[in-house]
């Protein structure tokens, strides 16, 4: 192989990148600070077969991104892995061109079909796809199970990135069920590659699972300590103190998502 015939590795945008033989990534050109490299639109296909399945189809606005997914061969089927705005934004525009229902576990979300089902199995374009409501980023949460023939591989959304850490959305996520879902996938994801919404895919998905959950477990025994040297109940304590402590190796600039993530684990230790 020369060098110009080389695979493109992450970040690649306005390149559809083949990660595996029925998985290819489409990455939106929306960098920012929650968003990491931008927001991955996947495209799944078997390989020979006419139709393919779009999962987040990204922020609006996104001219090129937008056009690139409604030219796309054989649209079947759109998948929403969870409610916020760089997932959900180009919905409206892609079924109003290509005409494909879009399914999601919010109904709002939905076009012409049913919200998604925990442990439902969607079979189309030569694919196996389980849903598994996994929340705790948001409550709406899911994570998508695609499989064919011996191959696997695990659409996490927001769940588990592919680099950094997850902020858990106060509004309606919390920690003890985001705890449970990586329980989950570390279950489910046996043998799966890692397909996340935002940074580079992984080949094995259950590592990088475990790995999020001592981190997790591992800044909740932070919390609990610096509570400690404050001298206050996690009922008692202000948000923003506790980023202060525990979050000071963090860049100043995350830490109003830090503190999303700390008031969910507050959250948990009064529910404890």
């Amino acid at each position: 192989m020369s060098a110009s015939d080389a695979v493109p590795a992450h970040p690649a945008y306005g390149v559809l990148r083949e990660v595996t033989p029925f998985a290819s990534v489409l990455l939106c050109d929306n960098s920012g600070m929650m968003e990491l490299d931008g927001t991955n639109t996947y495209v799944l296909r078997a390989p020979g077969s006419d139709e393919c399945v779009v999962v987040d189809p990204g922020p609006p606005k996104y001219k090129h991104h937008a056009r690139r997914l409604a030219e796309l061969p054989g649209v079947a089927l759109t998948l929403i892995t969870h409610r916020h705005f760089d997932h959900t934004g180009g919905v409206k525009r892609l079924h109003k061109r290509t005409g494909a229902p879009v399914r999601a576990r919010l109904g709002e979300f939905c076009r012409n079909a049913e919200p998604l089902r925990d442990r439902e199995v969607i079979e189309v374009a030569g694919l196996r796809i389980t849903v598994l409501h996994t929340p705790g980023h948001t409550g709406d949460s899911v994570s998508f199970l695609v499989e064919h023939e011996d191959q696997r591989a695990v659409l996490t959304g927001d769940t588990i990135l592919g680099s950094g850490t997850t902020v858990l959305d106060p509004s309606d996520g919390g920690l003890r069920d985001y705890l449970n879902s990586l329980n989950r996938l570390i279950v489910e994801g046996e043998g799966a590659a890692l397909l996340p919404a935002h940074g580079p895919d992984h080949p094995d998905l259950v590592p990088v699972a475990r790995f999020y959950k001592a981190h997790r477990e591992e800044r909740i025994d932070q919390i609990v300590a610096a509570l400690d040297d404050m001298g206050v109940s996690p009922h008692e304590a202000k948000p923003m103190k506790v980023v202060r402590r525990v979050y000071s190796d963090v860049d100043k600039k995350l830490w109003p998502a830090a503190r999303m993530s700390v008031k969910a684990q507050l959250e948990y230790l009064r529910e404890a």
